[in-house]
């Protein structure tokens, strides 16, 4: 019940930041175009990528809810990796374009309104903070990657705010583009970072908080146990993670120290973030199939 409510909180937050953001992108271009500032134009093109973002998002997080059925048996959970990957690589074209656009004015420098900056700026670091604090809180990775995308919006705001006070006083027409590659070359590491940790998970490494070694000296240290093998740790979307093993048994021959033994290793899996496991148990003279499968591989 808890996990759904967080899956149904996670697609609220984006939706009403996608929302927040297409309007306020809308605003954004025409602020652009009246102020002259390559900065708030380059944002706003930015927000455009961010708005499409955060709509794929809220309809794969929605997508990621529906239960498991006969095409996805695990469920769709993995969409919202999907939507975070998606998200991941649009934020690393945007904060490229972004970094283009500020040489391009080193290059050829021109004047803004730094009135119009200033106040178009408020609107961005208000509207913008909001919408980045509302994802904050969200736990699943789409979240925290849209975070991110909001993140640069408001530190690209800040950007323009610090710029527009300055040009008020002095005409340095190069301050606006430096300030916005400094910003978004921070934004640009981080997102690296982001889409690391997506594409992780996507090639299903073993999730960072688990350890492998140790649960597995954990269920050897059970008394008729002999060994464990095929033994895979992976994660669906980055919170709900997947075990599997085959375990070997010795001087077993009654079901009833097979059962106590399987008992015995769910209570050392119930102690981890596991949503699903496998356990499958082998007799002490018992072939497993996979391994013979392997051994003809190989030859």
């Amino acid at each position: 019940m808890g996990h759904h409510h967080d899956h149904s909180h996670a697609t609220k937050n984006i939706k009403v930041a996608f929302f927040i953001n297409l309007i306020f992108t809308i605003f954004e271009i025409i602020g652009g175009i009246y102020t002259n500032s390559i900065a708030i134009i380059s944002d706003a093109v930015h927000d455009l990528g961010d708005s499409l973002s955060l709509g794929t998002a809220w309809y794969l997080q929605h997508k990621s809810e529906q239960k498991p059925d006969k095409k996805y048996s695990f469920g769709y959970r993995r969409f919202s990796l999907l939507g975070a990957l998606i998200n991941s690589v649009v934020l690393l074209v945007g904060s490229v374009y972004v970094i283009y656009e500020a040489v391009g004015r080193f290059i050829e420098p021109e004047h803004a309104d730094p009135t119009g900056m200033l106040l178009f700026a408020i609107v961005g670091i208000t509207v913008n903070g909001y919408a980045a604090w509302k994802l904050s809180k969200g736990k699943s990775l789409n979240e925290k990657v849209m975070t991110w995308h909001l993140l640069e919006d408001v530190l690209g705001w800040v950007a323009i705010f610090i710029v527009a006070i300055v040009l008020q006083f002095k005409e340095i027409q190069y301050l606006d583009p430096a300030l916005s590659i400094l910003i978004t070359l921070y934004i640009l590491w981080n997102s690296i970072k982001r889409l690391r940790e997506t594409l992780f998970i996507f090639l299903q490494g073993t999730p960072n908080e688990i350890d492998n070694e140790k649960i597995t000296a954990e269920i050897l240290s059970i008394n008729g146990i002999a060994s464990l093998h095929h033994t895979h740790i992976w994660s669906l979307d980055g919170e709900h993670h997947v075990f599997t093993s085959h375990v070997k048994l010795e001087k077993m021959d009654q079901m009833e120290h097979v059962i106590e033994i399987k008992k015995q290793i769910q209570a050392v899996l119930n102690n981890y973030p596991f949503e699903h496991y496998t356990i499958e148990t082998e007799m002490e003279n018992e072939d497993c199939g996979l391994i013979q499968k392997k051994i003809k591989h190989d030859e």
